[in-house]
């Protein structure tokens, strides 16, 4: 798969605020690391690491915003890894570069936001 397909699956998985679906591309030892954790803690913490953290994280944000829509604008391949440019909530433009471990899962996700 390449990483325009990749991004489109990934894209439609949030789409369908289907949180097992979202969650298949990711590993049990996934880390992601984004701004918008440390809104929702407070500014506690920015980053989260393993799936079940990630799930209970994920499931409170799409409660939050049923309406949740995000658009890909452009994708791009590095080295095990994509990043995706995309339209999120509230407007915002996002950048999320993910590192992808042997099982092609993604084990690292940073997120940037304008």
């Amino acid at each position: 798969m390449n990483h325009h397909e990749f991004a489109q699956i990934w894209i439609n998985a949030w789409n369908s605020h289907d949180l097992e679906d979202i969650l298949s591309h990711y590993s049990d030892d996934i880390e992601i690391t984004t701004p918008m954790i440390a809104l929702a803690t407070g500014g506690k913490e920015s980053s989260l690491r393993g799936k079940e953290a990630v799930r209970e994280y994920w499931k409170k944000a799409l409660d939050k915003f049923p309406d949740l829509h995000f658009d890909l604008i452009h994708s791009t391949a590095g080295v095990d890894s994509v990043a995706l440019f995309y339209k999120s909530i509230m407007d915002k433009h996002a950048v999320e570069v993910m590192f992808f471990n042997e099982e092609r899962k993604i084990s690292r996700m940073y997120a940037h936001y304008d």
